[in-house]
């Protein structure tokens, strides 16, 4: 859904071929030059796209830290602990450091 959101879901289906999924974007910020043009070349980007891509990746990082971010209760804390953990989260900014990797 995110790709759609962003102009970028004629990529969903190759994306998904290749295993590319948040974890995968997230680690993207390690990649070499040459892992960079591999996955370009990999999944047939153009130039413009994949820096539209790097440029959401970011902007989503930059809303992180800056606490912009909205704070969910992650998939595995017991639904009755959901509003002290969103209390606690709003207001540890450790909490707030971008995971992509996806929830069940």
């Amino acid at each position: 859904m995110w790709l759609e959101k962003i102009n970028l879901g004629s990529y969903r289906q190759i994306f998904k071929e290749n295993g590319v999924n948040g974890e995968y974007l997230e680690g993207m910020s390690m990649f070499t030059t040459e892992q960079i043009l591999r996955f370009i070349r990999r999944c047939h980007m153009k130039w413009g796209d994949f820096i539209t891509l790097c440029k959401e990746l970011r902007r989503i990082k930059v809303a992180c830290l800056k606490g912009e971010q909205k704070v969910h209760r992650p998939w595995w804390a017991p639904s009755c602990l959901s509003l002290v953990f969103l209390k606690v989260a709003k207001r540890n900014r450790q909490s707030r450091v971008v995971s992509l990797k996806l929830e069940p």
